[in-house]
């Protein structure tokens, strides 16, 4: 069956084999979040995007892969919770925006800015800092060209319908859907598809019409 995304707590993974890189979706927790295990179909090595909770049901999801890193989005608490246990059993290296990583439950190994890069085997993933959400919120971008297409992780910054909660303040969001705008939906194609940390995903095209709506009603 053809990958769509949409997964539920405690339903199987959604797999998407693409040219390169195989990506599986999950949910878990009360609160419904989505876990991204990405992995390099050429070298098998795998990185986990928000160890957010269920330990069991994640180490399940990678199973026999090499997971190297977990990247977690922002340092809100729920997409974080499983990262002590993921990290203990994989040793795996945990990777998370500079701004956010006091927030998290362990060290942070690595703090990455916007433009660098994390790699999974041999495939790049551009990082993307998306500031109104947390202050470090982060997406990943996945350019696997060809017929892989464009692939954006955009944790709880970017959703069908809208962006992240900023609570109502009006400087958080106008910096939230500013760099959402100019640092994906400026560069990247419509037919992006667009991983959110929580619920169905989307592509860039489908949401691009209603950006000047989300501005107008202020999130």
């Amino acid at each position: 069956m053809s990958y769509s995304g949409d997964v539920e707590v405690g339903g199987p993974a959604d797999v998407r084999e693409l040219p390169g890189l195989t990506i599986s979706k999950i949910a878990v927790s009360e609160m419904a979040n989505n876990a991204y295990l990405l992995q390099c179909t050429a070298t098998g090595q795998a990185l986990l995007v928000d160890a957010a909770a269920e330990p069991e049901t994640l180490h399940r999801l990678v199973g026999g892969a090499d997971l190297r890193t977990v990247v977690t989005t922002h340092g809100h608490w729920d997409h974080h919770r499983a990262l002590p246990d993921v990290v203990a059993v994989t040793g795996a290296q945990t990777v998370a925006h500079a701004a956010d990583a006091d927030d998290l439950p362990v060290p942070v190994d690595r703090t990455v800015a916007h433009g660098d890069t994390v790699a999974v085997g041999e495939q790049v993933l551009e990082v993307v800092h998306l500031r109104g959400h947390t202050p470090g919120s982060i997406a990943l971008v996945w350019r696997g060209g060809g017929d892989a297409g464009t692939h954006v992780f955009t944790g709880d910054s970017l959703f069908p319908g809208g962006v992240g909660n900023t609570q109502q303040d009006p400087e958080r969001f106008a910096s939230l859907v500013d760099d959402v705008e100019q640092r994906l939906f400026a560069v990247l194609p419509d037919e992006t598809w667009v991983y959110p940390g929580h619920g169905r995903d989307t592509t860039l095209g489908a949401e691009r019409p209603h950006l000047g709506e989300w501005r107008d009603r202020g999130w």
